[in-house]
């Protein structure tokens, strides 16, 4: 009888998680189509990625490697750095989305962003739902879809959330590999995954070190199994990212001189040394500022970890890697590189409230609203900063001043 009665609840529950699930959907959906945002002004990045899909619609994909060379001929007259053509898969999906839709430069950078910012949404419940079930990736689902950070970089013509999303796809199939080793269609995933990550920004480097962080850890850690096959992927992944980049650019030394321009200039841009430096706590007070209630779960949740609790530790030690990386870039902090790390954090918010709440009656429902409730936090946030205050750029003086913590 007991088993009937669990069948029949189960019967029941199923079509309530489909439901709630195609809500939160079309929630998250909405939120990042609909131009909410008050800055409608054109972005110094904006700007520049504008002019790198416009020089390939008008010249093609051919002459890639002559804007790489013009940006170095360019770069060393300037004082300061200004993007690379090396941003490639970025330029080039803004690039087909216009030879698709017809739409100009800028809009289609636009579209870009918001349509891998609705991606991103789902790979998070995808790899949510691989890491610890449906349940928990309903939960994940609903708290990314109000992010406010991520719902930001849908609206504008911004790179971080589509690095973002391919961030994310590499953690998710790393853990795929991890959980059954020499899979064929994992490993070639993992590796197209990689090299896109690659061709998407410099930025990969970082989440590549916390991608060999969890390689390494994995010896104590003990996520799941590591073939030779996996370590070989992980190398050659990145390295056909690489040499298709070189290619792009026409010449190794092209490329070479295209990366020591941008780590010379970037430090010397006075925006750069205005806003993008700071002590190495900097990315956990923005987070707080920018999530409170999320950081402050997830915070709790890192000193109630248990060791068994595997898929948690797994998106710590990715955090913490790159985090020790990127805090100590010079001039070079700010809350838009944190994109990957929304993911992690709302899981490990999500499994404070589970670990807190097991001794609750009617536990299910105090969840439900308890999620209901972060998410409205969020979106008050996003509502405060990028409705009321028009912000672009996710700066600490910025977001204080929009908290009216500084007048």
């Amino acid at each position: 009888m007991s088993n009937q009665s669990n069948t029949s609840a189960n019967g029941t529950r199923r079509p309530l998680f489909f439901v709630a699930f195609i809500l939160i959907g079309l929630a998250g959906i909405t939120f990042r189509i609909y131009p909410s945002a008050s800055f409608t002004g054109l972005g110094y990045d904006e700007g520049l990625y504008r002019g790198y899909v416009t020089n390939l619609i008008d010249r093609g994909l051919t002459s890639y490697p002559d804007f790489a060379e013009n940006y170095v001929e360019t770069q060393q007259k300037l004082p300061a750095v200004i993007l690379p053509p090396t941003r490639f898969l970025y330029i080039f999906s803004a690039y087909l989305w216009h030879e698709v839709t017809g739409a100009d430069a800028l809009l289609s950078l636009h579209r870009i962003s918001c349509f891998f910012s609705i991606l991103l949404l789902f790979a998070a419940a995808g790899l949510t739902w691989r890491l610890a079930g449906p349940a928990w990736a309903l939960g994940v689902f609903a708290l990314m879809s109000c992010a406010p950070t991520q719902i930001h970089m849908a609206q504008h013509a911004l790179i971080d959330g589509f690095f973002a999303f391919w961030a994310t796809m590499c953690l998710w199939f790393l853990w795929e590999n991890f959980r059954k080793p020499n899979d064929p269609l994992r490993l070639t995933l993992f590796a197209v995954c990689l090299a896109l990550m690659v061709l998407t920004k410099e930025n990969a480097v970082f989440a590549y070190v916390g991608l060999l962080a969890l390689l390494a850890a994995n010896r104590w850690l003990h996520f799941g199994t590591i073939t030779r096959t996996l370590l070989l992927v992980t190398v050659v992944g990145p390295l056909a990212g690489l040499v298709i980049l070189i290619f792009l650019c026409g010449s190794a030394e092209t490329f070479i001189a295209t990366y020591r321009l941008v780590v010379s200039k970037a430090s010397v841009l006075p925006y750069a040394i205005a806003t993008g430096d700071g002590p190495w706590y900097r990315y956990l007070v923005d987070l707080l500022l920018a999530s409170p209630v999320i950081f402050l779960l997830a915070w709790a949740a890192i000193f109630r970890l248990k060791f068994n609790d595997k898929p948690s530790l797994y998106l710590l030690m990715f955090v913490v890697s790159t985090y020790l990386l990127m805090c100590n870039i010079r001039y070079g902090m700010n809350l838009r590189y944190t994109n990957m790390w929304d993911l992690p954090l709302r899981y490990l918010a999500l499994g404070c409230l589970v670990d807190i709440t097991r001794s609750f009656r009617r536990r299910e429902i105090f969840l439900v609203v308890a999620v209901l409730v972060l998410c409205a936090i969020d979106l008050r946030q996003y509502y405060i900063f990028f409705v009321q205050h028009d912000l672009y750029e996710l700066v600490t003086a910025g977001l204080l001043r929009a908290l009216q913590i500084l007048k």
